[in-house]
């Protein structure tokens, strides 16, 4: 029960930091283009990189605490459906290079924060 109550309370924390990021990137770079999308996953990709070497090396979180993180807040930071959702869109307004180009720079700036967050970590933890 423990672990469904951290999954909760991290997937609201979660979900109301994608909003807040997505308004700010918004506002920032516009609305026709999922911007907001990009930068939530790369974001939660850094983020998941830095926890994953942060558990490796100097922090033996438990499951309670390894659930918040990973399954409440960063699972619902990220959004691989609004993601689909966003590619559909575009396809369906007939932007086909538009749609290709946010599935590559989405996956590539994903994969890298990912990278980049493993690699910092491993800097500042060693």
């Amino acid at each position: 029960m423990k672990v469904l109550l951290a999954i909760a309370a991290g997937g609201a924390v979660g979900a109301v930091g994608r909003y807040l990021v997505m308004i700010l990137v918004g506002h920032l770079l516009g609305k026709g283009f999922p911007y907001g999308t990009i930068v939530v996953n790369a974001l939660g990709s850094f983020f998941l990189g830095g926890l994953i070497e942060t558990l490796a090396l100097v922090w033996s979180a438990g499951e309670v605490q390894r659930a918040f993180l990973v399954i409440g807040v960063l699972g619902s930071f990220t959004t691989f459906s609004a993601f689909s959702m966003d590619v559909v869109y575009l396809m369906e307004r007939g932007e086909h290079f538009r749609a290709g180009l946010y599935m590559f720079a989405s996956i590539v700036l994903s994969v890298g924060g990912l990278f980049a967050g493993l690699a910092m970590f491993r800097l500042l933890l060693r």
